[in-house]
């Protein structure tokens, strides 16, 4: 028996969602490969903090947990604020058992007391095995303690209408010579901007979707260029060149039409998902966090109900061996080292740690799995295509926040060609929004 609560704490602003499920032991499949350690009639209550408004992902693995552990009630606390207030809920009286933490987070001196308060996942009495996990998504402390468990991941590319595609008689670009043919091809058949995306200097927008993967692969092909790029020295903004020349030719050779996507796109998630199921959009530059909001947006949209279309997540071209895939975390959850029910949260974690079950999650959440297993849901499965050379780990590059807004910032004056090329890669370390 569980009851899932949506509720902030803290005096922030109040948010319920109560869903209440069948109660009760149900059979377990024959063919689960989860062997319950603990007593399965124990009772107890374990709650889960995290920064999603909703997770309907994780109710999902609270129900296949049910099935061994009828009696643990599990509930998920949506913290307003979540970077702010999750370090003083760890401290109070309503300290959560499980809790969400991010990449931003590791190493981050504000946030020490948040990974001091976390359990060592890789402690051999947890049970839980990390070999069904990417090894490049795993942090470790210097002394070999996981802290953190990656439970979902996301990427950067395009979302694809593939209806659209196929009514015109087009491939699906792969090279960079495919996708300029390809965006002059759909201009000639009338289509004002054959890509579209949020613009803007912000880190959901199709400046940084577009050329963040390529920024990282630059910055990792030649690792001397690093150090001065993150401390901001104009010198290294030259890395930048070929992720700005090609923004640069995609507004020169009007594959993408700014003013429309500015006109018609006001921010990175529902208005670029909503624009897009119109069905006029053959390309759209996002990431997979805003893919992940298709499946509950396609019954909020007329059009796309009245003419739905096939459409997949695909890698933005970039030279002629393709795109890049960026593997980055979306969210790792912690185990709270001082919880009353730290065993049964480690036995959820443990239950969760597995291909099945990440799979599931990331599955109902439309993002993607960190398992080795990449049985994503089919809008990803475009990227289960692209050479493994050209997967690259997000944190392989190191590059910094500050470093990271310099390349969005010099990213969005070249889009609107309010500096050129050469000019933003000169004020590099200067810039502003």
């Amino acid at each position: 028996m569980k009851q899932k609560v949506w509720c902030n704490i803290l005096g922030v602003i109040l948010t319920v969602f109560i869903i209440v499920t069948a109660s009760g032991c149900r059979d377990v499949k024959n063919d689960d490969s989860f062997v319950p350690k603990l007593d399965k009639s124990q009772s107890c209550s374990i709650k889960v903090y995290g920064s999603y408004s909703n997770f309907e992902a994780l109710e999902s693995e609270f129900d296949r947990f049910n099935e061994y552990y009828p009696n643990v009630e599990l509930s998920y606390i949506y913290l307003d604020g979540y970077g702010d207030s999750i370090g003083n809920s760890l401290l109070s009286q309503e300290a959560p058992d499980i809790y969400c933490t991010f990449y931003w987070m590791w190493g981050n001196p504000s946030c020490s007391d948040i990974f001091e308060s976390a359990a060592d996942l890789a402690k051999e009495d947890t049970g839980i095995d990390f070999s069904c996990v990417r090894e490049s998504l795993i942090r470790k402390t210097e002394d070999g303690q996981v802290l953190m468990a990656p439970v979902l991941a996301t990427s950067f590319g395009m979302l694809v209408n593939i209806d659209l595609f196929e009514k015109e008689g087009i491939n699906v670009p792969v090279t960079w010579n495919d996708f300029e043919n390809i965006c002059k091809e759909l201009k000639e058949k009338g289509y004002s901007s054959p890509m579209m995306g949020y613009v803007s200097s912000s880190s959901g927008s199709f400046e940084y979707n577009f050329g963040y993967p390529s920024l990282v692969n630059a910055i990792i092909a030649e690792p001397s260029m690093r150090d001065g790029f993150n401390e901001l020295d104009s010198q290294s903004g030259k890395v930048m060149r070929p992720c700005l020349e090609k923004i640069k030719k995609l507004v020169d050779s009007g594959y993408i039409d700014v003013s429309k996507c500015t006109n018609e796109i006001s921010d990175n998630y529902d208005a670029a998902i909503m624009r897009f199921f119109e069905g006029d959009v053959p390309m759209l530059v996002c990431s997979a966090d805003v893919a992940s909001g298709t499946k509950k947006r396609e019954s909020q949209s007329d059009k796309f109900l009245a003419s739905p279309f096939e459409y997949k997540f695909y890698p933005v071209p970039f030279d002629d061996k393709g795109g890049f895939v960026i593997d980055t975390v979306a969210m790792n959850f912690s185990v709270n080292k001082n919880s009353p029910n730290k065993d049964m949260a480690m036995e959820f974690m443990r239950f969760l740690i597995s291909n099945k079950e990440l799979g599931n999650m990331a599955s109902v959440k439309r993002l993607i799995t960190t398992s080795k297993d990449l049985s994503l849901d089919s809008i990803y499965s475009a990227l289960g295509n692209t050479p493994s050379e050209r997967v690259i780990c997000s944190t392989k590059a190191g590059i910094n926040d500050n470093a990271v807004k310099q390349f969005r910032y010099a990213a969005h004056h070249v889009l609107l060609g309010d500096m050129t090329v050469d000019e933003a890669i000169e004020k590099f370390g200067k810039l502003k929004e």
